[in-house]
C-alpha cells in the first residue's frame, strides 16, 4: 500500500473507520458517561454525531481536496503551467485531551489520514473508558503501519515527544502546549496547538435578556463547563445586571432542575485534581447561585459569582468548569481595562442588538473566533476556521482546513520549451531598462 499517493486507499480507510464508528457508537456513549457522566445527548451532539458528519464530509471531498491545483502562472515565466501539489507531511503525532476525548482524537486523525500521513494517536489517560474504545476502533479500522493508537500517561507522552515527527497536533492546556512546542522546536517540527484562555462574554443593555441568558447557560454549562470555547466570565452592562442575573438563575433551573446534582443532563468534573482546583476558586467569593459540591463523584453545581476581584483565583486563569463570574461595566473603557488584562482568548462572545457596538467589539479585540448573540456554535460550521491566536493557539482546522493543516502545498512550475525569452540570462549589459519596463508593466 502507498497511502502517501493512493487517494483511493485513503478513502477506503476512512470508509472502514466510518463503519467502525457506527458499530461502536453506543459503546462510546456509555464510555463517556462512565468517565464523567456525560449525557447521551451531549455525547451525540459533540462527539459521535460530529465525527460521523466529519467522516462523511471528508470521504465525499477527499479526491477534490487531494488533486493537484492548477493556478494562474506568472507572465515572468511565460510559457508555463503552474500547479500546487498536495503532499503529506509524513509521520504525524496527535495528542488528544480529556474534555472531548472522542471527538478531539478522531477529528484530527480523519484529516491526517485524508492527507496521506502515517499517524500515532495518543488519547487521554484521564478518560480510560473512552480512550480504550478509541484504541479498539483504530486497531480495527487501520493497518498498524498506517495508524496506531498508544495509550498511557505523562511518561508515554514525554517519550512520544522525544521522537522525531513531521507534524504534531496537540489539543489541551496552554502550559502543556508550551512543552509540546518546545519539544517540536528541537527538530523544527510544525505544530497545530489548540489551547484556550479566558473567553469574555459581553452583554450590553440592548441585548435580549431572556434569550441571551438561555444561550449563555447552555454554552457555559455544556460538558459541565469543561469546554475550551465556553464563556469564561461575563461582562454585563450595569443597567441590566440585576435582571440578567435573575434570568440566568431561571435558565439554570429550567435546564437542570432545582438540584442539578440529580439531573441526568449535567456531567461531573473529570477528576479530583480538577475538582480541587475548581472548588478552591469558590473560597471567599460571593455566590449568586450554585456552589454546592460533592467530593464523592466530583460534582460541582452550576455556579454564579458576583464581582470577583480581578486578582482573585477565579479570575487569574481559565476556569474550565461550571463557575461563571459576573462582572459589570459602564462603558467601553471598562471593557478594555478588564479584557486587556489577559492574553488573547480562544473565543469572544457579545450579546447586543446594537450592530455598530457589536462590530466595534469584533474589530477591536483579537481572539480565535466567536459569536454575536450566541455562544460556542461557531465551532459547528466546517467552513469556518477553528483555532486560537497568540497564547490561545497556533493554526486552525475544520473541514477542508483540517486537510490543509496536515498537507504540505508543493509549488511546481512546468516550463514550456517552445519559447525561451533571453532577457534573464547573463550578460546583463543593456537589459536593465527593459527589465524595469517589464516589471512596471506586470505590476
Amino acid at each position: 500500500m502507498n497511502f502517501k499517493t493512493d487517494i483511493s486507499y485513503r478513502k477506503q480507510s476512512l470508509i472502514k473507520l466510518l463503519n467502525c464508528v457506527h458499530l461502536h457508537e453506543e459503546e462510546i456513549i456509555k464510555a463517556l458517561h462512565d468517565d464523567f457522566k456525560k449525557p447521551a445527548f451531549e455525547a451525540v451532539l459533540s462527539e459521535t454525531g460530529y465525527i460521523i458528519a466529519e467522516l462523511n464530509h471528508t470521504i465525499k471531498n477527499i479526491h477534490k481536496w487531494a488533486k493537484p491545483q492548477l493556478v494562474l502562472p506568472s507572465l515572468l515565466n511565460f510559457p508555463s503551467t503552474d500547479y500546487i501539489y498536495k503532499e503529506p507531511y509524513g509521520k504525524v503525532l496527535i495528542i488528544a485531551p480529556w474534555n472531548y476525548p472522542y471527538q478531539l482524537a478522531l477529528c484530527p486523525l480523519i484529516a491526517a489520514v485524508a492527507a496521506g500521513n502515517q499517524v500515532v494517536v495518543k488519547p487521554s489517560e484521564l478518560t480510560p473508558n473512552t480512550s480504550g474504545i478509541v484504541a479498539k476502533i483504530i486497531s480495527k479500522a487501520f493497518d498498524e503501519s498506517h495508524v496506531k493508537c498508544i495509550e498511557g500517561g505523562v511518561e508515554i507522552t514525554q517519550q512520544l515527544l522525544a521522537q522525531r515527527w513531521n507534524y504534531i497536533f496537540f489539543t489541551g492546556s496552554i502550559a502543556v502546549g508550551k512543552i509540546v512546542a518546545k519539544a517540536a522546536a528541537e527538530n523544527l517540527t510544525p505544530v497545530t496547538l489548540e489551547l484556550g484562555g479566558k473567553n469574555p462574554c459581553i452583554i450590553d443593555e440592548t441585548a435580549n435578556i431572556k434569550l441571551a441568558a438561555k444561550r449563555i447557560v447552555w454554552g457555559k454549562f455544556l460538558n459541565a463547563g469543561q469546554t475550551c470555547i465556553a464563556p469564561d466570565y461575563l461582562l454585563v452592562s450595569n443597567k441590566i445586571k440585576t435582571a440578567f442575573i435573575e434570568s440566568l438563575k431561571k435558565e439554570i433551573t429550567d435546564a437542570y432542575g432545582e438540584n442539578p446534582e440529580t439531573s441526568p443532563d449535567f456531567p461531573r468534573i473529570i477528576n479530583k485534581k480538577n475538582w480541587d482546583r475548581l472548588t478552591a476558586m469558590l473560597e471567599n467569593e460571593t455566590l449568586l447561585a450554585g456552589g454546592k459540591t460533592n467530593s464523592k463523584d466530583f460534582y460541582l453545581a452550576p455556579t454564579l459569582l458576583d464581582e470577583p476581584g480581578l486578582d482573585s483565583l477565579v479570575m487569574k486563569e481559565e476556569i474550565f468548569g461550571p463557575i461563571l463570574p459576573i462582572l459589570s461595566f459602564g462603558n467601553e473603557a471598562d471593557l478594555t481595562s478588564i479584557i486587556s488584562r489577559y492574553e488573547k482568548p480562544l473565543s469572544l462572545y457579545i450579546f447586543s442588538n446594537d450592530k455598530a457596538f457589536a462590530k466595534k467589539i469584533i474589530q477591536n479585540y483579537s481572539f480565535g473566533g466567536g459569536c454575536i448573540n450566541d455562544t460556542v456554535v461557531y465551532f459547528s460550521n466546517k467552513k469556518l476556521p477553528f483555532g486560537g491566536v497568540g497564547q490561545s493557539g497556533i493554526g486552525a482546522y475544520h473541514g477542508k482546513l483540517s486537510f490543509d493543516s496536515f498537507t504540505h502545498r508543493k509549488a511546481i512550475v512546468k516550463k514550456g520549451n517552445w519559447l525561451d525569452i533571453p532577457i534573464r540570462y547573463a550578460p546583463y549589459k543593456g537589459k536593465l531598462n527593459n527589465l524595469r519596463r517589464i516589471l512596471k508593466w506586470l505590476g
